[in-house]
């Protein structure tokens, strides 16, 4: 199946319902952001179902502010990250990270996809006060990857046991890097309050 063709969903097809809004809307958004959008992947001419923006990290809350108050892009609807070591090899100071943030305008149901580079220990502003449901993803990406999230409330492990060492889905994580632990997770006093 190649992505680039029309995939029905249960809201239509997203090229035909929302081609138009979409370029109206990154129109916009490329003439308030300018070189801050550092790249848009639209559907159909790229290999993405939705459109895809490429932001710089200094402008990204000032864009998820402005998609969530004046474009209606109020659903937070995934938020994650993907490790990419070893796919720029042209640059060796290519981001390693991905932070993706997938919103959706519920008045119309168009969806949209925000893209943030990091490097290797970057800390990344939370979006909790944008969208409250961020806690938990924000705790499960640096679980998982070891991302930090500043000014986040409760920044622990989510999924992995507290004395778990590392981050399973970063690239360099090895393959059986298996730990086991005998005893169960100690219990934070803090947590029973």
């Amino acid at each position: 199946m190649d992505i680039r063709h029309p995939v029905p969903t249960i809201y239509g097809y997203f090229q035909e319902k929302y081609g138009a809004i979409w370029i109206e809307e990154i129109g916009k958004l490329k003439e308030s952001f300018g070189d801050a959008i550092e790249n848009v992947l639209m559907p159909v001419e790229s290999p993405v179902d939705i459109p895809t923006l490429f932001i710089k990290k200094a402008k990204a809350h000032e864009l998820l502010n402005l998609l969530k108050n004046n474009y209606h892009y109020s659903f937070l609807t995934d938020y994650t990250a993907t490790d990419e070591m070893g796919v720029d090899t042209t640059s060796a100071d290519a981001p390693r990270f991905n932070l993706v943030i997938h919103l959706m305008n519920l008045e119309n149901k168009a969806r949209i996809r925000i893209k943030v580079r990091l490097h290797e220990g970057e800390a990344f502003e939370t979006l909790i006060p944008i969208w409250a449901g961020a806690n938990w993803a924000e705790r499960e990406i640096f679980d998982m990857f070891g991302i930090q999230f500043d000014g986040h409330p409760d920044l622990r492990r989510i999924i992995m046991d507290m004395r778990w060492e590392g981050h399973p889905l970063r690239k360099d994580y090895p393959l059986r890097g298996y730990q086991v632990f005998l005893t169960p997770e100690p219990l934070d006093p803090e947590l029973l309050k």
